[in-house]
């Protein structure tokens, strides 16, 4: 009878607790690292936004010139929840606003970054807009800090190399996404002897390692998205596993 009754509150122990909340023992040492100073422009407190509306929003971005058409193929339906998780200068709020729908569809789009002023900015920039359903959040360097099972689709633009802790935050991120939820990440192509010597020093993961990232960290990969004008990024689906 005793050994029934360990083995009953044993079972009941693991009924009530989902496979993501258990710790991995790799888990329990403090994550490194992966590319240490790569967000400190970022984190400086006298960042200004004027000095990154150029860089993010000019027609020469081609993530920027292409938005409308990367937007057009994210799996966003009408009322979905979705996060732009780096969002800084807010150049896709008003696709991801316009895809996801007014604010009694019952969506929402969640503006992330860990830059307060950008964060700042966002807020503003939504309410000039009239983008009623934004809520500008900011973030840290090892969490998306969104609610658990809040949103339907994550959205990382230009921003997955940034991730310094990338286990920390996708995992953060796979407890904020609904089950079955979807990630699309847009990224540069980093191909040695192709890329330019800028990606290269900037981007430390090709393609076919940020899939594999992504599928170790209990995200399985569902395709590559062909988007016209795009060359030096690519874009890839991803689902909750």
């Amino acid at each position: 009878m005793k050994k029934l009754l360990a083995l009953s509150l044993l079972l009941s122990l693991f009924a009530c607790s989902s496979m993501e909340d258990l710790v991995e023992p790799a888990e329990l040492a403090p994550e490194s690292s992966v590319k240490p100073g790569i967000n400190d422009s970022f984190l400086n407190p006298e960042l200004k936004v004027e000095t990154f509306l150029p860089r993010f929003e000019g027609e020469s971005r081609e993530v920027f010139a292409q938005r409308e058409a990367i937007v057009a193929a994210l799996p966003i339906e009408l009322g979905d929840t979705v996060a732009d998780i780096g969002s800084g200068t807010g150049a896709f709020l008003g696709p991801l606003a316009q895809a996801i729908g007014p604010a009694f569809g019952g969506g929402k789009l969640y503006a992330v970054d860990i830059a307060p002023t950008f964060v700042e900015h966002l807020a503003q920039r939504a309410t000039d807009e009239g983008l009623d359903i934004v809520e500008a959040r900011l973030c840290s360097e090892r969490s998306v800090d969104l609610p658990k099972h809040s949103i339907d689709v994550a959205f990382i633009c230009d921003v997955y190399h940034h991730f310094e802790f990338p286990r920390s935050t996708l995992k953060s991120l796979h407890q904020a996404l609904r089950p079955g939820g979807q990630v699309v990440i847009v990224d540069f192509e980093r191909i040695p002897g192709a890329s330019s010597e800028w990606i290269l020093g900037h981007v430390r993961a090709s393609k076919e390692e940020v899939i594999a990232e992504m599928e170790s960290f209990n995200f399985k990969f569902v395709e590559e998205l062909e988007i016209p004008g795009l060359e030096d990024n690519y874009v890839a689906r991803f689902r909750r596993r």
